[in-house]
């Protein structure tokens, strides 16, 4: 007796590592299957959307260019920046759009995405009176929501690299906003490598907004464009 007691208690550890063993493995497999659910989901419907000729992009929408910092970590002008600039320019130049509303962060002193953005627009002679500034664009999910709710947008082209444009069709498209978006320039190398592993959780994290249709940061009074 004494030795089938020893052994239920020694059996009693084993079985509840076992548990915890198949509750872990069933918790990777679950988010294993969230991120590549959400990222063939993304790629599939924004298929067709996304634009890399001005003649293809829709006329008399609002252009939405997506906020990216003005500099790099190292201090250096960031790519992304330019690449945004130079496609948001080249689409009002074309006449496809005749306001570009700027979404981006401006939580902490000394860091303003829209105002660098407007500012690089007007060097490309972009007049100020055609840019309208939204500086609560956290988040992507924040500045697409934000361009319906708070902007009244219900029709957007969408300015940004391709793979940011894709998540962002998406989100428009749960929102009940119509929007195509037109392509910047990406940057190619490891660079890309690690954008795409973020954008692949970034793209779960946006799933999990859709499904309980979180509200952004701030939203605040209507503003007319």
């Amino acid at each position: 007796m004494k030795s089938k007691s020893r052994l239920n208690r020694k059996g009693t550890p084993r079985r509840k590592r076992r548990k915890w063993k198949v509750v872990i493995a069933t918790l990777l497999a679950l988010a294993v299957i969230t991120v590549i659910v959400s990222n063939v989901t993304v790629s599939h419907w924004s298929r067709g959307r996304c634009h890399t000729n001005t003649e293809n992009v829709p006329s008399g929408r609002v252009a939405l260019l997506l906020g990216t910092s003005r500099l790099g970590r190292h201090g250096n002008l960031n790519p992304y920046f330019v690449y945004r600039i130079d496609a948001a320019a080249k689409l009002y130049h074309s006449g496809k759009n005749r306001k570009i509303l700027i979404s981006g962060d401006n939580r902490r002193k000394g860091y303003n995405e829209p105002e660098d953005m407007r500012n690089a627009l007007i060097a490309k002679g972009v007049p100020d009176s055609c840019i309208v500034l939204d500086y609560a664009g956290f988040r992507t999910y924040d500045s697409m929501v934000r361009a319906k709710k708070v902007f009244g947008q219900d029709s957007l082209i969408v300015v940004s690299q391709h793979w940011h444009n894709e998540r962002a069709l998406y989100i428009a498209h749960r929102i009940g906003v119509e929007a195509d978006a037109f392509d910047a320039k990406d940057r190619t190398g490891f660079t890309t490598i690690r954008l795409t592993v973020r954008e692949w959780l970034a793209r779960t994290k946006m799933a999990i907004d859709l499904l309980f249709m979180h509200d952004p940061h701030f939203l605040g009074e209507k503003i007319e464009i």
